[in-house]
């Protein structure tokens, strides 16, 4: 018989809130089974869990969670595979140059600090040096 999950067991192995669980099931990304009355009782396959891992692992790659999906749907079909690879390697791509983009605007604010910085601390020097200034710590 398969392995199977309960909402909350899935929350506890990745640290999520069920709140987040049911997040990714509205998202496309979880397509658990129902039982219970009414259906409110969520069966997590093997499958299930290991979509949700690739999921977490796109969040932390700063992936969207649509690009995520799309990634993660693009493996669960019987496709050709290259495809799939140019897509990802595509989505990827722009994601790097997003964050380089962003390190570089990091960067440069940086740097900037820096400046003033260095400036401050000049006038501060030039301050201290005058007669008559009040040092002050």
């Amino acid at each position: 018989m398969p392995t199977t999950y309960t909402i909350s067991d899935l929350a506890k192995e990745f640290d999520l809130t069920t709140r987040a669980m049911r997040f990714y099931e509205d998202m496309g990304l979880l397509q658990p089974e129902r039982s219970g009355p009414g259906g409110r009782n969520r069966i997590y396959s093997s499958r299930d869990r290991t979509r949700l891992k690739l999921t977490l692992r796109a969040k932390r790659l700063g992936l969207s969670l649509s690009e995520a999906r799309e990634i993660i749907d693009m493996y669960d079909s019987p496709r050709d595979t290259g495809p799939q690879l140019r897509k990802f390697l595509a989505i990827l791509a722009q994601h790097r140059r997003q964050l380089e983009d962003q390190m570089a605007d990091l960067q440069a604010n940086l740097d900037e600090v820096k400046v003033h910085e260095r400036e401050a601390r000049a006038l501060l020097a030039r301050l201290e040096k005058e007669p008559g200034r009040a040092r002050q710590a």
